[in-house]
């Protein structure tokens, strides 16, 4: 305990922490300072898409750290290039702003879409259409476009022209979605607020509304990209790509990354001046995603990501109390019967299983490299704990 109450006396209590200390990891395993393993069903909340301590992300990061650390962006280096032309080869978008996280890549998207807006328009079309349950960041900017009132407390004032919208609700959506509106940002599947998955039909609505009226597309993929779903972009599964993405958590597999891709439409929107980051960009966080995209781009890896997803829910079916599944590929929300979802994380620890909570469900989100036996094993400690 001596690690947590130092750690407690210098860190600011802003997070409800379990009482673990992890000292290290290999593939899905974790271990705590005493020595304990844990299988791990979160992965970071979906960073460790490739798991601990993979042996190509490792050493792509160390040689990149043994070579240039770090560089402004006043400069150039070739690995954001090669990156940056590997993640546009394999979304199709035209080109990208590189940050260090999910709410900055959104920040970017909601400063694009308002001075695409702008130029276009002029002052006055800057609303920016979010739906109710939504998750998009902390920051002011991001945690006002967030349709959840539980987040909405304490930061007074917070950031105007945002309007949110019923998920699924097309009348809603039609109502809302007028000359003051300049983007609609969503989540194909909303993580934090539950692992629920827009239906076809509206996704289809928000295309079709915002290519009538010239309004931006903002599909926020922090969670969701990256083959977590089993397509490298969930927005394959819906037919759909949005005119701005983001993506952050998995992609540069453990290291603080953002991006926001952009296609032809919004490529030339940010202009010397308009937008920047210290640290985005970084050769050592591009080092990583590089290798996270070599092992999710090779031959047949997210074919096994449906298949994996698939497995984890015959078995997650047989427990009785399960009472549904949401998500896709390895993202997976689980409705429990009676039990408390946050109870039976607690109680996953202690027979080490690391698992998440999203609302009143159980959620997974294991390493992307999970194998079978591992499935099995954390299904076997979940089991019993819901038996």
């Amino acid at each position: 305990m001596k690690t947590i109450e130092q750690f407690n006396k210098y860190v600011m209590q802003s997070y409800g922490r379990y009482d673990l200390v992890l000292d290290k990891g290999e593939e899905v395993t974790s271990v705590d300072e005493d020595g304990k393993s844990y299988i791990d069903f979160g992965s970071g909340i979906g960073v460790n898409s490739l798991g601990y301590c993979n042996d190509e992300w490792v050493n792509a990061v160390c040689s990149q750290a043994k070579k240039l650390q770090h560089t402004s962006n006043y400069y150039y280096t070739k690995v954001q290039a090669d990156f940056a032309k590997a993640l546009c080869e394999t979304t199709g978008y035209t080109n990208m702003f590189f940050g260090n996280s999910g709410a900055e890549a959104n920040e970017c998207a909601i400063k694009i879409a308002r001075k695409y807006s702008f130029d276009k328009y002029g002052k006055g079309r800057h609303n920016i259409i979010t739906l109710k349950n939504s998750f998009h960041g902390r920051t002011l900017a991001t945690i006002s476009a967030t349709g959840q009132d539980v987040f909405h407390n304490y930061f007074f004032p917070f950031v105007e022209g945002f309007v949110n919208v019923e998920a699924n609700n097309i009348a809603d959506l039609r109502e809302k979605l007028d000359d003051s509106v300049c983007a609609v940002m969503f989540e194909y599947i909303q993580g934090e607020g539950g692992v629920i998955k827009l239906e076809q039909e509206f996704v289809d609505e928000i295309f079709k509304l915002c290519g009538e009226k010239d309004v931006l597309t903002i599909a926020d993929e922090v969670q969701t990209g990256v083959g977590r779903t089993g397509k490298f972009l969930c927005g394959e599964h819906f037919g759909h790509k949005a005119d701005l993405t983001t993506l952050a958590k998995g992609l540069a597999g453990g290291i603080p990354i953002g991006v926001c891709l952009s296609g032809d439409k919004c490529a030339k929107v940010l202009t010397p001046g308009t937008h920047a980051s210290t640290f985005g960009g970084n050769p050592i966080v591009c080092a990583g995603g590089m290798a996270v995209l070599n092992t999710v781009n090779s031959k047949g890896f997210l074919d096994d990501v449906v298949k994996k997803g698939e497995y984890f829910r015959e078995k997650l079916k047989a427990i009785p109390e399960v009472v549904s599944l949401s998500g896709e590929g390895l993202m997976i929300g689980i409705e429990l019967k009676s039990k408390d979802a946050h109870d039976v994380a607690a109680k996953a620890l202690e027979k080490g299983l690391l698992i998440l909570t999203a609302k009143e469900k159980v959620r997974l989100l294991p390493p992307l490299t999970v194998s079978y036996e591992e499935i099995d094993a954390g299904i076997e400690i979940l089991a019993e704990i819901l038996s």
